[in-house]
Protein backbone atom coordinates (compact mmCIF):
# COMPACT_ATOMS: atom_id res chain seq x y z
CA UNK A 1 0.00 0.00 0.00
CA UNK A 2 2.64 2.16 0.83
CA UNK A 3 4.72 1.68 -2.92
CA UNK A 4 1.23 2.13 -4.44
CA UNK A 5 0.75 5.79 -2.67
CA UNK A 6 4.09 6.66 -3.73
CA UNK A 7 5.69 6.58 0.19
CA UNK A 8 9.14 5.48 0.66
CA UNK A 9 9.97 3.50 4.18
CA UNK A 10 10.29 0.07 4.90
CA UNK A 11 8.06 -2.59 6.18
CA UNK A 12 9.90 -3.17 9.54
CA UNK A 13 9.33 1.19 10.12
CA UNK A 14 5.78 0.57 9.33
CA UNK A 15 5.62 -2.35 12.14
CA UNK A 16 7.62 -0.37 14.55
CA UNK A 17 4.48 2.20 13.84
CA UNK A 18 1.88 0.45 14.28
CA UNK A 19 3.40 -1.60 17.64
CA UNK A 20 4.13 2.19 18.71
CA UNK A 21 0.15 3.04 18.72
CA UNK A 22 -1.44 3.75 22.63
CA UNK A 23 -3.80 1.80 23.63
CA UNK A 24 -7.43 2.90 23.81
CA UNK A 25 -8.52 3.24 27.22
CA UNK A 26 -10.66 0.75 28.17
CA UNK A 27 -11.63 2.46 31.37
CA UNK A 28 -13.80 0.50 34.09
CA UNK A 29 -15.24 -3.43 32.90
CA UNK A 30 -18.09 -4.41 35.18
CA UNK A 31 -18.49 -7.48 33.22
CA UNK A 32 -15.64 -9.46 32.09
CA UNK A 33 -15.63 -12.55 29.67
CA UNK A 34 -12.61 -14.43 29.52
CA UNK A 35 -11.50 -17.43 27.12
CA UNK A 36 -8.34 -18.64 25.65
CA UNK A 37 -6.80 -18.67 22.21
CA UNK A 38 -4.02 -20.54 20.00
CA UNK A 39 -1.21 -18.27 19.51
CA UNK A 40 0.50 -21.42 17.62
CA UNK A 41 -2.28 -24.09 17.82
CA UNK A 42 -0.80 -27.31 20.06
CA UNK A 43 2.13 -24.99 21.63
CA UNK A 44 1.52 -21.32 22.49
CA UNK A 45 -1.79 -19.92 23.67
CA UNK A 46 -3.07 -16.91 24.93
CA UNK A 47 -5.99 -15.44 26.92
CA UNK A 48 -8.93 -12.88 25.27
CA UNK A 49 -10.78 -10.42 27.58
CA UNK A 50 -14.12 -9.12 26.41
CA UNK A 51 -16.12 -6.11 28.48
CA UNK A 52 -19.58 -8.10 28.02
CA UNK A 53 -21.88 -4.82 28.72
CA UNK A 54 -20.07 -3.10 25.53
CA UNK A 55 -18.74 -5.95 23.63
CA UNK A 56 -15.40 -4.98 22.91
CA UNK A 57 -12.37 -6.55 23.84
CA UNK A 58 -9.96 -5.22 26.71
CA UNK A 59 -6.77 -6.72 26.04
CA UNK A 60 -4.75 -9.95 24.71
CA UNK A 61 -2.30 -11.83 27.15
CA UNK A 62 0.55 -14.33 26.86
CA UNK A 63 -0.68 -17.67 28.50
CA UNK A 64 -3.90 -19.30 30.09
CA UNK A 65 -3.03 -20.72 33.01
CA UNK A 66 -4.49 -19.17 36.37
CA UNK A 67 -1.13 -16.59 37.57
CA UNK A 68 -1.14 -14.92 34.07
CA UNK A 69 -4.68 -13.90 34.44
CA UNK A 70 -4.25 -12.96 38.24
CA UNK A 71 -1.37 -10.53 37.34
CA UNK A 72 -3.75 -9.19 34.52
CA UNK A 73 -6.71 -8.60 36.76
CA UNK A 74 -4.24 -6.84 40.15
CA UNK A 75 -2.89 -4.78 37.43
CA UNK A 76 -6.15 -2.58 36.93
CA UNK A 77 -9.62 -2.11 38.16
CA UNK A 78 -11.39 -5.01 39.71
CA UNK A 79 -14.06 -6.22 37.83
CA UNK A 80 -17.36 -7.15 39.31
CA UNK A 81 -18.34 -10.67 36.90
CA UNK A 82 -16.19 -12.98 35.50
CA UNK A 83 -17.70 -14.90 33.07
CA UNK A 84 -15.33 -17.71 32.08
CA UNK A 85 -15.34 -21.51 31.23
CA UNK A 86 -15.02 -24.52 33.50
CA UNK A 87 -11.18 -24.85 33.56
CA UNK A 88 -9.81 -25.07 36.88
CA UNK A 89 -6.57 -21.99 35.65
CA UNK A 90 -9.02 -19.14 35.10
CA UNK A 91 -11.45 -20.18 38.46
CA UNK A 92 -7.97 -19.96 39.80
CA UNK A 93 -6.73 -17.00 38.56
CA UNK A 94 -9.92 -15.30 39.19
CA UNK A 95 -9.86 -16.24 42.81
CA UNK A 96 -6.77 -14.55 43.53
CA UNK A 97 -6.78 -12.18 41.16
CA UNK A 98 -9.75 -10.68 41.76
CA UNK A 99 -11.41 -12.32 45.22
CA UNK A 100 -14.60 -10.25 45.52
CA UNK A 101 -15.57 -10.96 41.76
CA UNK A 102 -18.59 -13.40 41.29
CA UNK A 103 -17.78 -15.88 38.56
CA UNK A 104 -19.87 -17.39 36.42
CA UNK A 105 -19.53 -20.63 34.37
CA UNK A 106 -20.39 -20.08 30.77
CA UNK A 107 -23.73 -21.92 29.55
CA UNK A 108 -22.08 -23.05 26.49
CA UNK A 109 -19.51 -24.74 28.31
CA UNK A 110 -21.99 -25.98 30.55
CA UNK A 111 -24.22 -27.79 27.40
CA UNK A 112 -21.46 -29.03 25.43
CA UNK A 113 -19.41 -30.93 28.62
CA UNK A 114 -23.04 -32.61 29.34
CA UNK A 115 -23.33 -33.70 25.64
CA UNK A 116 -19.86 -35.21 26.38
CA UNK A 117 -21.31 -37.22 29.16
CA UNK A 118 -24.14 -38.32 27.40
CA UNK A 119 -22.35 -39.70 24.32
CA UNK A 120 -20.45 -41.61 26.70
CA UNK A 121 -23.80 -43.35 28.42
CA UNK A 122 -25.62 -43.99 25.33
CA UNK A 123 -22.16 -45.91 23.62
CA UNK A 124 -22.71 -47.82 26.91
CA UNK A 125 -26.26 -48.29 26.32
CA UNK A 126 -26.40 -49.44 22.81
CA UNK A 127 -25.08 -52.70 23.75
CA UNK A 128 -28.49 -53.25 25.49
CA UNK A 129 -30.38 -51.31 23.06
CA UNK A 130 -29.04 -53.99 20.31
CA UNK A 131 -29.83 -56.71 22.34
CA UNK A 132 -33.26 -55.16 22.91
CA UNK A 133 -33.89 -54.82 19.20
CA UNK A 134 -32.85 -58.24 18.19
CA UNK A 135 -35.30 -59.80 20.37
CA UNK A 136 -38.09 -57.92 19.66
CA UNK A 137 -37.24 -58.91 15.82
CA UNK A 138 -37.05 -62.65 16.31
CA UNK A 139 -39.95 -62.48 18.45
CA UNK A 140 -41.85 -60.68 15.51
CA UNK A 141 -40.45 -63.54 12.90
CA UNK A 142 -40.42 -66.49 15.02
CA UNK A 143 -43.84 -67.84 14.10
CA UNK A 144 -43.15 -68.10 10.71
CA UNK A 145 -39.79 -67.50 9.70
CA UNK A 146 -38.22 -69.68 6.74
CA UNK A 147 -35.27 -72.04 6.93
CA UNK A 148 -32.24 -70.12 5.87
CA UNK A 149 -28.36 -70.22 5.78
CA UNK A 150 -25.98 -67.66 7.06
CA UNK A 151 -24.30 -65.46 4.05
CA UNK A 152 -20.48 -65.82 4.28
CA UNK A 153 -18.35 -64.16 6.63
CA UNK A 154 -17.16 -60.15 6.36
CA UNK A 155 -13.28 -60.38 4.78
CA UNK A 156 -12.49 -57.76 7.71
CA UNK A 157 -14.19 -59.56 10.13
CA UNK A 158 -12.08 -63.00 8.88
CA UNK A 159 -9.04 -60.16 9.23
CA UNK A 160 -9.76 -59.40 12.72
CA UNK A 161 -10.30 -63.32 13.89
CA UNK A 162 -7.11 -63.72 12.40
CA UNK A 163 -5.02 -60.93 13.73
CA UNK A 164 -6.63 -61.51 17.23
CA UNK A 165 -5.81 -65.17 17.08
CA UNK A 166 -2.00 -64.22 15.68
CA UNK A 167 -1.26 -61.05 18.48
CA UNK A 168 -2.52 -63.75 21.67
CA UNK A 169 -0.61 -66.54 19.96
CA UNK A 170 2.75 -64.30 20.08
CA UNK A 171 1.24 -63.18 23.75
CA UNK A 172 1.66 -66.92 24.57
CA UNK A 173 5.00 -66.89 23.54
CA UNK A 174 6.02 -63.82 25.51
CA UNK A 175 6.86 -61.46 23.08
CA UNK A 176 5.60 -57.64 24.51
CA UNK A 177 3.12 -56.05 22.57
CA UNK A 178 5.51 -53.63 20.65
CA UNK A 179 7.45 -56.26 19.56
CA UNK A 180 3.85 -57.94 17.90
CA UNK A 181 2.97 -54.81 16.86
CA UNK A 182 6.14 -54.80 14.67
CA UNK A 183 5.66 -58.06 13.54
CA UNK A 184 2.32 -57.95 12.58
CA UNK A 185 2.26 -55.14 11.06
CA UNK A 186 -0.50 -53.12 13.54
CA UNK A 187 -0.34 -50.22 15.79
CA UNK A 188 0.21 -50.90 19.30
CA UNK A 189 -3.20 -48.81 20.45
CA UNK A 190 -4.96 -51.99 18.01
CA UNK A 191 -2.74 -55.06 19.36
CA UNK A 192 -3.49 -53.53 22.90
CA UNK A 193 -7.41 -54.05 21.90
CA UNK A 194 -7.06 -57.03 20.84
CA UNK A 195 -4.83 -58.45 23.56
CA UNK A 196 -7.55 -56.91 26.54
CA UNK A 197 -10.44 -58.43 24.68
CA UNK A 198 -12.05 -61.99 22.93
CA UNK A 199 -12.77 -61.86 19.72
CA UNK A 200 -16.32 -61.92 20.26
CA UNK A 201 -16.09 -58.40 21.44
CA UNK A 202 -13.80 -57.14 19.16
CA UNK A 203 -15.89 -58.46 16.18
CA UNK A 204 -19.38 -57.76 17.66
CA UNK A 205 -17.95 -53.72 17.68
CA UNK A 206 -16.88 -53.93 14.61
CA UNK A 207 -19.88 -54.84 12.99
CA UNK A 208 -21.82 -52.20 15.10
CA UNK A 209 -20.32 -49.43 13.13
CA UNK A 210 -22.52 -47.17 11.20
CA UNK A 211 -23.68 -47.62 7.80
CA UNK A 212 -25.72 -45.98 5.54
CA UNK A 213 -27.72 -48.98 4.36
CA UNK A 214 -28.30 -49.20 8.87
CA UNK A 215 -31.99 -49.51 8.58
CA UNK A 216 -32.65 -51.46 5.27
CA UNK A 217 -31.02 -54.48 5.68
CA UNK A 218 -33.85 -56.43 6.92
CA UNK A 219 -35.72 -55.33 3.89
CA UNK A 220 -33.36 -56.26 1.57
CA UNK A 221 -32.73 -59.70 3.17
CA UNK A 222 -36.28 -60.21 3.33
CA UNK A 223 -36.36 -59.70 -0.53
CA UNK A 224 -33.43 -61.41 -1.40
CA UNK A 225 -34.95 -64.90 0.08
CA UNK A 226 -38.11 -63.92 -2.16
CA UNK A 227 -35.74 -64.14 -5.81
CA UNK A 228 -35.19 -60.59 -6.06
CA UNK A 229 -31.65 -60.44 -6.82
CA UNK A 230 -31.08 -57.26 -8.63
CA UNK A 231 -29.00 -54.39 -7.08
CA UNK A 232 -30.93 -51.59 -8.94
CA UNK A 233 -33.99 -52.95 -8.27
CA UNK A 234 -33.47 -53.50 -4.84
CA UNK A 235 -32.36 -49.71 -4.33
CA UNK A 236 -35.12 -48.53 -5.66
CA UNK A 237 -37.32 -50.09 -3.32
CA UNK A 238 -35.24 -48.91 -0.28
CA UNK A 239 -34.85 -44.84 -2.25
CA UNK A 240 -38.51 -44.73 -1.98
CA UNK A 241 -38.38 -45.92 2.08
CA UNK A 242 -35.66 -42.91 2.77
CA UNK A 243 -32.00 -44.47 1.35
CA UNK A 244 -29.93 -41.87 0.26
CA UNK A 245 -27.40 -43.90 -1.14
CA UNK A 246 -25.92 -45.24 -4.23
CA UNK A 247 -26.51 -48.06 -6.01
CA UNK A 248 -23.08 -49.50 -5.90
CA UNK A 249 -23.81 -49.31 -2.37
CA UNK A 250 -26.16 -51.93 -2.05
CA UNK A 251 -24.33 -54.41 -5.00
CA UNK A 252 -21.59 -54.41 -2.98
CA UNK A 253 -23.41 -54.86 0.45
CA UNK A 254 -25.22 -58.06 -1.76
CA UNK A 255 -21.83 -59.51 -3.16
CA UNK A 256 -21.11 -61.60 0.06
CA UNK A 257 -24.37 -63.41 -0.58
CA UNK A 258 -23.70 -64.48 -4.05
CA UNK A 259 -21.39 -67.35 -3.68
CA UNK A 260 -22.79 -70.49 -5.22
CA UNK A 261 -25.28 -72.83 -3.49
CA UNK A 262 -26.20 -69.80 -1.13
CA UNK A 263 -30.23 -69.14 -1.72
CA UNK A 264 -31.70 -68.03 1.41
CA UNK A 265 -29.71 -65.61 3.72
CA UNK A 266 -30.63 -64.75 7.36
CA UNK A 267 -32.45 -61.88 8.05
CA UNK A 268 -30.54 -59.69 10.45
CA UNK A 269 -31.99 -58.10 13.39
CA UNK A 270 -32.01 -54.21 12.79
CA UNK A 271 -29.28 -52.12 13.72
CA UNK A 272 -29.58 -49.72 16.54
CA UNK A 273 -28.93 -45.88 15.66
CA UNK A 274 -25.59 -44.52 15.58
CA UNK A 275 -24.63 -43.06 18.92
CA UNK A 276 -24.13 -39.95 17.26
CA UNK A 277 -27.42 -40.07 16.04
CA UNK A 278 -28.92 -41.09 19.89
CA UNK A 279 -27.10 -38.18 21.47
CA UNK A 280 -28.16 -36.00 19.28
CA UNK A 281 -31.92 -36.61 19.43
CA UNK A 282 -31.42 -36.38 23.19
CA UNK A 283 -29.78 -33.19 23.05
CA UNK A 284 -31.89 -31.43 21.18
CA UNK A 285 -35.23 -29.73 21.56
CA UNK A 286 -38.24 -31.79 20.87
CA UNK A 287 -39.50 -28.89 18.49
CA UNK A 288 -36.58 -29.16 16.28
CA UNK A 289 -36.72 -32.97 15.56
CA UNK A 290 -38.27 -34.28 12.87
CA UNK A 291 -40.91 -37.20 13.08
CA UNK A 292 -38.72 -39.84 11.75
CA UNK A 293 -36.10 -38.68 14.45
CA UNK A 294 -38.95 -38.61 16.89
CA UNK A 295 -40.10 -41.71 16.47
CA UNK A 296 -36.76 -43.25 16.66
CA UNK A 297 -36.00 -41.63 19.91
CA UNK A 298 -39.32 -42.70 21.48
CA UNK A 299 -38.21 -46.19 20.28
CA UNK A 300 -34.83 -46.22 21.77
CA UNK A 301 -36.38 -45.11 25.05
CA UNK A 302 -39.20 -47.42 24.95
CA UNK A 303 -35.91 -50.52 24.98
CA UNK A 304 -33.81 -48.96 26.88
CA UNK A 305 -34.68 -47.91 30.40
CA UNK A 306 -30.39 -46.44 30.39
CA UNK A 307 -31.66 -43.78 27.55
CA UNK A 308 -35.13 -43.37 29.34
CA UNK A 309 -33.73 -41.71 32.39
CA UNK A 310 -30.53 -40.09 30.23
CA UNK A 311 -33.33 -37.92 28.40
CA UNK A 312 -34.81 -37.01 31.48
CA UNK A 313 -31.84 -36.04 33.10
CA UNK A 314 -30.85 -33.88 29.98
CA UNK A 315 -34.21 -32.38 29.64
CA UNK A 316 -34.13 -31.19 33.49
CA UNK A 317 -31.23 -29.73 33.17
CA UNK A 318 -32.07 -27.95 29.70
CA UNK A 319 -34.95 -26.63 31.86
CA UNK A 320 -32.78 -25.20 34.36
CA UNK A 321 -30.51 -23.83 31.47
CA UNK A 322 -32.69 -22.36 29.50
CA UNK A 323 -35.35 -21.00 32.04
CA UNK A 324 -32.68 -20.20 34.33
CA UNK A 325 -33.51 -22.06 37.54
CA UNK A 326 -30.15 -22.49 38.91
CA UNK A 327 -31.94 -23.18 42.45
CA UNK A 328 -32.66 -26.84 41.18
CA UNK A 329 -29.09 -27.50 40.90
CA UNK A 330 -28.62 -28.95 43.84
CA UNK A 331 -31.44 -31.56 43.58
CA UNK A 332 -30.45 -32.26 40.30
CA UNK A 333 -27.13 -32.95 40.99
CA UNK A 334 -28.31 -35.30 44.29
CA UNK A 335 -30.38 -37.44 41.63
CA UNK A 336 -28.25 -38.02 38.98
CA UNK A 337 -24.99 -38.87 41.66
CA UNK A 338 -27.54 -41.67 42.49
CA UNK A 339 -28.08 -43.48 38.92
CA UNK A 340 -26.14 -45.97 37.45
CA UNK A 341 -25.49 -43.83 34.21
CA UNK A 342 -21.88 -43.22 35.32
CA UNK A 343 -20.52 -40.57 32.63
CA UNK A 344 -23.77 -38.26 33.53
CA UNK A 345 -23.33 -38.94 37.35
CA UNK A 346 -19.51 -38.30 37.14
CA UNK A 347 -20.34 -34.60 35.36
CA UNK A 348 -22.74 -34.09 37.90
CA UNK A 349 -20.32 -34.95 40.88
CA UNK A 350 -17.75 -32.63 39.23
CA UNK A 351 -19.98 -29.54 39.16
CA UNK A 352 -20.00 -29.82 42.66
CA UNK A 353 -16.07 -28.50 42.85
CA UNK A 354 -16.98 -25.28 40.53
CA UNK A 355 -20.52 -25.51 42.29
CA UNK A 356 -21.10 -21.50 42.54
CA UNK A 357 -20.21 -20.60 39.70
CA UNK A 358 -22.57 -23.39 37.93
CA UNK A 359 -25.41 -22.39 40.02
CA UNK A 360 -24.53 -18.51 39.07
CA UNK A 361 -24.01 -19.36 35.62
CA UNK A 362 -27.33 -21.20 35.41
CA UNK A 363 -29.11 -18.41 37.37
CA UNK A 364 -27.54 -15.32 35.93
CA UNK A 365 -27.68 -13.92 32.52
CA UNK A 366 -24.45 -13.48 31.79
CA UNK A 367 -22.63 -15.47 28.47
CA UNK A 368 -19.65 -16.01 27.00
CA UNK A 369 -21.17 -16.08 23.68
CA UNK A 370 -19.43 -12.45 22.37
CA UNK A 371 -15.89 -13.83 23.46
CA UNK A 372 -16.37 -16.99 21.71
CA UNK A 373 -17.33 -14.61 18.65
CA UNK A 374 -14.15 -12.71 19.18
CA UNK A 375 -11.84 -15.88 19.71
CA UNK A 376 -13.12 -16.45 15.64
CA UNK A 377 -12.32 -13.33 15.05
CA UNK A 378 -8.75 -13.33 16.40
CA UNK A 379 -8.48 -16.69 13.78
CA UNK A 380 -9.46 -14.82 11.06
CA UNK A 381 -7.07 -11.73 11.73
CA UNK A 382 -4.28 -14.87 12.07
CA UNK A 383 -5.12 -16.14 8.60
CA UNK A 384 -4.71 -12.68 7.48
CA UNK A 385 -1.29 -12.50 8.61
CA UNK A 386 -0.16 -16.08 7.70
CA UNK A 387 -0.43 -17.38 11.27
CA UNK A 388 3.36 -15.02 11.22
CA UNK A 389 2.65 -12.26 13.42
CA UNK A 390 3.70 -12.60 17.01
CA UNK A 391 1.22 -11.80 19.64
CA UNK A 392 2.07 -8.01 20.16
CA UNK A 393 1.18 -7.20 16.64
CA UNK A 394 -2.11 -9.84 17.12
CA UNK A 395 -2.77 -7.75 19.85
CA UNK A 396 -2.73 -4.35 18.54
CA UNK A 397 -4.71 -5.55 15.31
CA UNK A 398 -7.46 -7.00 17.26
CA UNK A 399 -8.07 -4.07 19.59
CA UNK A 400 -7.91 -1.27 17.41
CA UNK A 401 -10.10 -3.15 14.39
CA UNK A 402 -12.72 -3.43 16.53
Amino acid sequence: MAATLGIEVGRDTLLRLVRAIPDLPAGQVRVLGVDDFAIRRGHNYGTIMIDLETGRPVDLIDGRDGDALAAWLRSRPLPEVICRDRAGGYAEGARQGAPDAVQVADRFHLWRNLGQAVEKDVSAARTGLAAALAAAAESRRASDAPKMVNHRELKVVARIRQHHAAVHELLDQGLSKAAIGRQLGLHRATVRKFANATVEEVTAANQQRASILDGYHEHLHRRWNEGIRNATQLTREITALGYRGTAQQVQRYLRRFRPAGTSEVEIPPPRPPAVRDITRWIMSHPDDLDQEATSRLEETQRLSQELRRLTGHVKDFAVMLTQLEGHRLDGWITLVEKDSLTAIAGFARNLRRDYNAVRNGLSMPYSSGPVEGHVNRVKMLKRQMFGRAKLDLLRKRTLHAS
